[in-house]
């Protein structure tokens, strides 16, 4: 029978919670102490604790969101030395966390839980798909390679494109949702995402900004919430027809400034290694690279 994430159980190390509070509380100190490797689990924990309906609200147990750390020692010695979280139907995401406490994880203390995939770096990601295949009997395919980027010193696009940075309105999510959604059939993306829902919790927090034209908008460029001092850029989506103009250097530029003047100490982005355009338009403007990671997915 799946686990219930309500509540909190401990199994060989690895202690598991519903509550995205509680594994802030705990394991926050952990993950702060590296944020930039670690930004994806602090902004996507933040979001559940802020916004506890934005994932899985009204699913069964098994598809709650999933928070975990593992710990070491005993009383006063005793520490988070790992941590993972999984909102279904998005794969598994880890720390940066070894080989061991990663197939440990998959093997044991995710079972019965709707696994569709693991992001993380390559050895703690290829021991989790190990260890998940060795369980079920299923197969396993790298499904994108992406690079985290920490920004520098900020360098605006020269020459500038036509069109000014505006923040959207409520008149924008349909254009929006649609957006969102052809970014992430871009990108490979969850196709049982709510992508109305993604963009007005990002225009909840002034998450979004359009690079605007005469003829209309022609980019946007999001911004996770700040967290531990940093804030992530994405999804920057420019539609085919609007390519090759620079609008998504600049929107990325813009919201790069406005991140530092938010008092961000750290701004971040990942890329497709895949994506040689992506990759080469952040450098120019500042970002430099920190690390890969791989997202494996699972096969029944």
């Amino acid at each position: 029978m799946p686990r219930c994430p309500r509540g909190t159980m401990t199994r060989m190390g690895w202690v598991t919670t519903g509550d995205a509070a509680e594994f802030l509380q705990t394991a926050g100190g952990f993950l702060r102490g590296e944020r930039a490797r670690n930004t994806v689990l602090l902004t996507v924990a933040e979001t559940a604790r802020v916004n506890p309906g934005y994932y899985g609200a009204g699913a069964e147990a098994a598809y709650l969101p999933l928070f975990g750390w593992w710990t070491e020692g005993e009383g006063a010695s005793k520490a988070v030395r790992g941590a993972f979280l999984h909102t279904p139907p998005h794969g598994v995401l880890l720390a940066a966390i070894p080989a061991g406490y990663a197939a440990e994880l998959a093997a044991s203390t995710l079972a019965g839980r709707p696994l569709t995939g693991v992001n993380g770096n390559e050895d703690a990601a290829t021991a989790f798909a190990a260890a998940w295949t060795d369980r079920t009997g299923g197969g396993t395919e790298v499904l994108l390679r992406t690079r985290l980027y920490r920004l520098g010193e900020l360098t605006w696009p020269d020459p500038l494109p036509d069109g000014v940075p505006r923040p959207p309105g409520e008149g924008d999510v349909a254009l929006l949702t649609d957006w969102f959604e052809a970014f992430h059939a871009e990108a490979g993306g969850v196709a049982a995402d709510d992508h109305e829902a993604a963009v007005r919790e990002k225009l909840s927090y002034g998450g979004l900004t359009l690079w605007q034209t005469d003829g209309g908008p022609v980019c946007v460029a999001g911004v996770t919430r700040q967290v531990a001092g940093m804030i992530r850029v994405g999804p920057v989506y420019t539609p085919p027809r609007f390519r090759r103009h620079g609008y998504a250097s600049a929107a990325t530029a813009e919201v790069s400034r406005a991140a530092l003047a938010a008092g961000a100490e750290e701004v971040l982005l990942y890329t497709d290694l895949a994506n040689p355009v992506s990759n080469s338009i952040y450098q120019q403007i500042g970002y430099l690279e920190v690390e890969d990671r791989v997202v494996v997915g699972f096969t029944s």
